[in-house]
C-alpha cells in the first residue's frame, strides 16, 4: 500500500497548534497502514532536532522525545517524521536599502524553492512602503519554478518598510493554504518605518498562528532602520531561527539549509491537560538518542490554552 499521510482539521504548523476539538485523523510515517483517530484535544509541536555540530538529525523515533507542560511529562499521542509537503510564503523586503543586496536575494529565494518538497504550495509577497503579491491576482500559490522565479522580480527595490504590514498579510495567506504545516520565510534588514500595523499587533498576530517563522537579516553597519532584535523575535516566538550572514554571498547557503529545515522536521503531538483552561502553557521538549551525546530541539516555548467547550458539550 501506497504511503499516505493525512491530516483532517488539525494545524500542525509552526510550532505548536492551538487546541483542537474537532476530530483528528493521521497515518502515521513509521507505520504505513497505521492510523491513529482522536476525539480529543491536541497539542502538536513541530521540532527541528540537530546535533552538536548543527547537523540534522534523520530517522528518530517517539520515545527518543521527551515532551513537558508546566514541568509535567506528557505521553506522546501522535509522532511523525516524514517529509510532507507545506504552504510557505516567501517575504522579500523591497524597499531602497536593500538595492545593493537585491541580485543576492533573487537567487537565494530561487535556491530555497529549488531545494523544498516540488509539492509545496508557495506564494512571494514583496513588501516596501505596501505589500504587493508577486503571483497573479487570481493565484494564491503556486509550485512552478519560473512562475516563482517571476513572481521575485516583479518590482524594483524603493521606498521605506512596511515589515509588519508584511508580516500580518503572509500570515492571513497563509491561512488560506491547504498545506497543514505553513511556514514564513522573510529576507529584510529587520527595520520598519512604513507599516500602517504597529509592532505589538504583529506579535499578537504571530503568536495566535501556527505558522514557523524563519527570518534572514541582511544589515548595513550604517544603516540607522536596521534591527535584528525584531527578527530574533520572529524565530524565537514561532519555532524557527533566525540567520544573519555576514555578507549576501552566503544567503544561497542559508536559504539551502532553512528548505532543509523544514522538509526535516518532526511532529510530536499529546493531550494537554484540562485544568487551569486559559492559562499561557510552557513547553520543554528533550531528544536523545544513542550515538549522538548531545541532541538540540528547536520548538516554541509556550501556547495559549483554549478553553472553548467542544462542540455540544458544556
Amino acid at each position: 500500500m501506497k504511503r499516505r499521510t493525512t491530516i483532517l482539521n488539525i494545524a500542525i504548523a509552526g510550532a505548536v497548534s492551538f487546541c483542537v476539538t474537532r476530530p483528528a485523523v493521521w497515518a502515521v510515517a513509521e507505520e504505513p497502514d497505521l492510523v491513529i483517530r482522536s476525539d480529543v484535544r491536541l497539542v502538536l509541536l513541530d521540532v527541528s532536532v540537530k546535533d552538536q555540530d548543527g547537523g540534522f538529525v534523520p530517522g528518530l523515533t517517539a520515545a527518543n522525545f521527551t515532551v513537558d507542560e508546566n514541568g509535567k511529562q506528557q505521553d506522546i499521542k501522535v509522532f511523525a517524521n516524514n517529509d510532507i509537503p507545506v504552504t510557505v510564503g516567501i517575504l522579500v523586503d523591497n524597499s531602497r536599502s536593500m538595492t545593493v543586496k537585491r541580485a543576492e536575494v533573487l537567487s537565494s529565494a530561487t535556491a530555497f524553492i529549488e531545494s523544498s518538497n516540488p509539492k509545496d504550495e508557495i506564494f512571494v509577497l514583496n513588501f516596501n512602503e505596501t505589500v504587493q503579491r508577486g503571483l497573479p491576482k487570481q493565484m494564491l500559490f503556486s509550485d512552478d519554478l519560473q512562475q516563482l522565479r517571476k513572481a521575485l522580480s516583479l518590482s524594483k527595490p524603493e521606498g521605506r518598510t512596511a515589515l509588519n504590514d508584511a508580516i500580518i498579510d503572509g500570515l492571513q495567506q497563509l491561512e488560506l493554504g491547504r498545506r497543514d504545516k505553513k511556514s514564513l520565510v522573510l529576507i529584510s534588514d529587520g527595520g520598519d518605518n512604513a507599516s500602517v500595523h504597529r509592532s505589538r499587533e504583529m506579535f499578537a498576530a504571530v503568536g495566535r498562528s501556527v505558522a514557523t517563522i524563519y527570518t534572514i537579516g541582511l544589515f548595513d553597519p550604517e544603516d540607522p532602520d536596521g534591527n535584528p532584535g525584531i527578527l530574533k523575535k520572529l524565530a524565537q516566538m514561532s519555532g524557527g531561527q533566525a540567520y544573519f550572514p555576514d555578507n549576501p554571498e552566503k544567503l544561497i547557503g542559508t536559504c539551502v539549509d532553512i528548505a532543509k529545515d523544514i522538509r526535516t522536521r518532526y511532529t510530536v503531538g499529546y493531550q494537554p491537560p484540562a485544568q487551569n483552561g486559559g492559562a499561557l502553557r510552557r513547553i520543554r521538549i528533550r531528544v536523545s538518542a544513542p550515538g549522538h551525546p548531545r541532541l538540540i530541539a528547536r520548538t516554541r516555548g509556550s501556547y495559549l490554552y483554549d478553553d472553548t467547550p467542544e462542540p455540544g458539550k458544556r
